[in-house]
């Protein structure tokens, strides 16, 4: 059959175009899949840290483990609970212990803890045994403040506070506002929802076996920024901000503590 000549053109169009879909390379799928999240967890329901795989996690549960024997020799008088700026006591021997080695004191701090995390880890062993602290300095709530309003955080903190004085009825409290966080106030939620948690925790005081103390400002520069003398990552504490830590909690811990 003779073809006319736009049917000819016609499938010589039609040729080109399915040899254009048949070399053409195949789409590459994507070579890193986005990061999984981490499983919702209430600020105020005691809960395991766990990894975006739902499992637990096992730094976090070492930790605890370490914890719980340290709570089961006791001979602590004063015990420090709390995230990674609690734990960082650890790296601060010297000053760790002028300030407070005479209390015979002990660090509960957990890298990455949530209020949430705490409250488990001391309704499971942590303030069992033969531990009986004369006082408990507990600050909680930074690495919450990403993903839950003041008021969950707050109910963390007061769930914390109660659960330490029915298990640690003997125990004085100081109860320290959660410290700053990020370079400069202005246009900072995070370190304005910590202002707002710190107002509603302070009414925790009682003025006898609860004591509120807010020492947030003595890391601050008259403008109200932090410095990477103080805090390196604006978060974590340098040497000069454990020091700071120290003097400023002396002499409340000097009177708790009699």
């Amino acid at each position: 059959m003779k073809l006319t000549a736009f049917a000819t053109a016609t499938l010589f169009a039609l040729s080109l175009a399915a040899h254009a879909q048949t070399s053409a390379p195949a789409a590459k799928a994507p070579t890193t899949a986005p990061a999984a999240a981490l499983p919702v967890q209430p600020p105020d329901v005691p809960a395991i840290k766990v990894g975006p795989d739902g499992k637990p996690n096992a730094s976090f549960m070492a930790a605890h483990d370490r914890f719980v024997k340290i709570a089961q020799a006791g001979d602590v008088d004063l015990l420090f609970l709390g995230d990674s700026i609690t734990a960082g006591w650890g790296r601060q021997r010297a000053i760790w212990e002028k300030s407070f080695g005479p209390y015979k004191p002990a660090n509960f701090g957990i890298g990455g803890d949530r209020t949430q995390h705490v409250l488990w880890r001391i309704l499971n062993g942590e303030l069992d045994g033969a531990i009986k602290p004369k006082g408990v300095v507990l600050m909680i709530g930074t690495n919450n403040s990403a993903t839950d309003s003041a008021e969950g955080i707050a109910k963390g903190v007061t769930l914390i506070v109660e659960t330490i004085r029915a298990k640690q009825p003997q125990a004085k409290i100081l109860l320290l506002a959660v410290f700053p966080r990020g370079e400069k106030a202005e246009a900072n939620d995070r370190r304005v929802k910590l202002k707002e948690v710190n107002a509603i925790i302070a009414k925790l005081d009682d003025g006898k076996n609860v004591h509120y103390l807010d020492i947030g400002d003595k890391f601050l520069q008259a403008d109200g920024t932090l410095t990477k003398e103080i805090m390196p990552d604006f978060l974590h504490l340098s040497a000069a901000g454990y020091q700071i830590w120290a003097d400023a909690i002396t002499p409340k811990l000097t009177e708790l503590m009699k």
